[in-house]
């Protein structure tokens, strides 16, 4: 089921339609557009389960978190399975379109075009229509323009800690609305709110999560870095590939891994804190180039948290230790690592 006129000419009497597809998959794509639906679909789910019916009977398709459609009457808790579909990740291309990978984004359009501009007008047209169509269609009333000055903030910020206060100063509006436009985009799951790691060391830890707009492609397009010199130009270069490395790996890791950062007050930091499944506390350190060196704050920082493994994820893609139990390794490796973990 798509957005064709035609289809949705069928969902007028959903109940109707859909009861007659039993016993057959239902594809229902940009579930986002309709969120009626989910009335109608918990009661058919539910009546077809108290039938003894196999379950999987629908795959709801959408751009957006579905926490963000259902009202809390309408939810499908206990009847649905989640499944994020990310764009491109490293383990999926190959390894010499690693850079190509960062520099476009992982969004197919974006990264298999023909030239970096044609790559550029995508991606430049996929966020005036997520601003100007998607966004209002899921009831949110917020200027385009505002969202827009909004998200590219974030960018500007890659990867720093959230000041609510500071982005209410810089768009006129208070901290509550602030707020209410960040959960907006994470739910969207176009940005990603990392949280601080708390761990029982008696020094004062940060408390605010850090924010990345999570593909690095549309960083690049909200701040105008066309290409890979570009990029490499601007201030957000380090900051840009902390954020595709994270990203990376999340998609690669197990189910029900938790994500982090460690800092305390005094700048004693780790970029990426993992807890796998099993109790396993992974620390992940993330430096551009090719000759990554360990700071001083990265060893305070294992010596207070005692990870059972220590990385230092780079550009390169050698393998060797750094002292300290602390390996040096490439994007790929590591995430190839993760992905086997997880089955």
């Amino acid at each position: 089921m798509s957005q064709n006129p035609a289809d949705l000419e069928k969902l007028s009497d959903a109940r109707g339609y859909l009861d007659a597809r039993r016993g057959r998959l239902t594809i229902i794509d940009e579930v986002q557009r309709a969120p009626r639906l989910f009335q109608v679909l918990r009661g058919l789910i539910d009546e077809r389960v108290l039938a003894g019916e196999p379950a999987g009977q629908f795959l709801l398709l959408g751009s957006a978190s579905l926490d963000l459609l259902q009202q809390p009457s309408e939810s499908l808790a206990g009847r649905i399975a989640y499944l994020e579909l990310a764009p491109f990740d490293l383990l999926e291309i190959d390894p010499p379109d690693q850079t190509r990978l960062w520099t476009r984004g992982g969004f197919p359009r974006s990264f298999l075009a023909a030239t970096d501009g044609d790559s550029v007008i995508w991606r430049e047209g996929f966020i005036r229509t997520y601003l100007e169509r998607d966004i209002p269609q899921l009831g949110p009333r917020i200027p385009a323009e505002t969202l827009r000055r909004f998200w590219t903030m974030l960018a500007h910020a890659q990867g720093g800690l959230h000041n609510a206060a500071e982005l209410a100063r810089a768009l006129a509006v208070d901290g509550k609305t602030v707020a209410r436009y960040l959960d907006l985009m994470v739910d969207l799951l176009l940005v990603r709110r990392l949280p601080p790691y708390f761990a029982n060391v008696r020094k004062r830890l940060v408390k605010s999560p850090k924010v990345y707009v999570r593909d690095s492609g549309l960083v690049h397009t909200l701040l105008r870095l066309d290409d890979l010199d570009d990029l490499l130009g601007h201030p957000v270069a380090g900051a840009s590939w902390e954020g595709f490395v994270i990203e990376t790996l999340l998609r690669a890791a197990p189910e029900r891994t938790q994500a982090s950062f460690y800092r305390t007050a005094t700048g004693v930091e780790v970029d990426l804190v993992l807890e796998l499944p099993g109790n396993r506390l992974w620390a992940i350190e993330i430096k551009r180039g090719l000759a990554p060196q360990v700071e001083p704050s990265l060893r305070q920082a294992l010596d207070d948290l005692h990870p059972e493994c220590a990385f230092l994820v780079y550009s390169g893609d050698e393998r060797y230790p750094k002292g300290q139990g602390i390996e040096a390794i490439g994007l790929r490796a590591l995430a190839a690592e993760l992905a086997g973990m997880a089955g």
